[in-house]
């Protein structure tokens, strides 16, 4: 499986999901559908790393914890995320996110995330790799 994001209708909100040859590829994938929600991410250039850990009784909740903590350090930081570097170990996730500031300019951020939900939420085996998605707020 070709490890690639793509983004699902929802109503009035933004379903994101990834696909990857490993579990931990499909969280990467999701973070960048999770950026292609506000900007391209080719845009967002690396300069900064963040350091990023979560944990969660199981994967589907260990997923909305990563994408929550990334809403989060966006916020904070007023940065944007392009590359991601995400190790898993059971339910405990350990991560890089890769960025610089937003600039509105350059970016030309579409909407504002407030959060991943829990519709749609889902990571599972899929067609020999892994899928991780949910909808998130917007």
């Amino acid at each position: 499986m070709d490890n690639h994001w793509e983004h699902f209708e929802h109503g009035a909100d933004i379903g994101v999901r990834g696909l990857g040859a490993t579990k931990a590829a499909a969280f990467e994938q999701a973070a960048l559908a999770l950026t292609a929600v506000i900007t391209d991410p080719p845009r967002v250039v690396p300069v900064t790393t963040v350091h990023i850990r979560c944990t969660a009784p199981d994967d589907e909740l260990l997923l909305v914890e990563w994408l929550n903590a990334l809403v989060y350090e966006m916020a904070v930081r007023r940065m944007l995320f392009g590359r991601f570097h995400v190790e898993l170990d059971g339910t405990r996730l350990e991560a890089q996110a890769t960025g610089e500031p937003a600039s509105v300019q350059r970016h030309q951020p579409a909407v504002e995330i407030k959060g991943a939900t829990y519709t749609a939420l889902r990571v599972a085996p899929s067609d020999g790799g892994w899928l991780a998605q949910t909808v998130v707020d917007v």
